[in-house]
């Protein structure tokens, strides 16, 4: 019993029509792990949370650091330190707001549109991966759980 539930191995899908395996917070978090891993471990040297800034940034470019804090769902000190590490590696850089002096707005460099664009095609055949052999009525179902799970936790609601 307990070598099921202390596996660090989730058990193999279920066969159609068979009920799953419902320990969903910790495949939820383990499946969370080995996907933000990836890239990582590939050498890429940017993290998901950098490629969110430059697709983020890429879609609109000088966006308000706030703004695109909320967009990641990342709080200030956070922010901060993602900003300081991707400005550091050269990807971006803070430009004051010329309408407000105490706004602070993020522009890509030349290396960030470049790592943009890697990072799009890391994520495309991370997609293939992650979708391959389920049907669209399936990947809908996924794609509608997450997003509700994401609503339902988003920080400072209630439980």
């Amino acid at each position: 019993m307990w070598g099921d539930i202390m596996s660090a191995e989730p058990e193999k899908p279920p066969a159609r029509g068979r009920a799953p395996n419902r320990r969903l917070i910790f495949m939820l978090s383990l499946a969370n792990r080995r996907v933000q891993q990836r890239p990582l471990e590939q050498g890429q040297g940017i993290t998901s949370a950098q490629a969110g800034a430059l697709f983020l940034l890429g879609a609109k470019d000088g966006a308000l650091i706030g703004d695109v804090a909320r967009a990641l769902g990342v709080g200030p000190s956070g922010m901060s330190g993602l900003v300081d590490r991707m400005e550091g590696a050269g990807l971006l850089r803070r430009v004051p707001d010329g309408m407000d002096g105490r706004a602070v707005r993020l522009v890509l460099t030349e290396d960030g549109w470049a790592a943009r664009e890697a990072a799009k095609e890391r994520a495309a055949v991370t997609n293939a991966r992650l979708t391959d052999g389920f049907s669209e009525d399936e990947l809908n179902t996924v794609a509608r759980w997450l997003s509700t799970v994401a609503d339902r936790f988003r920080k400072g609601t209630e439980e």
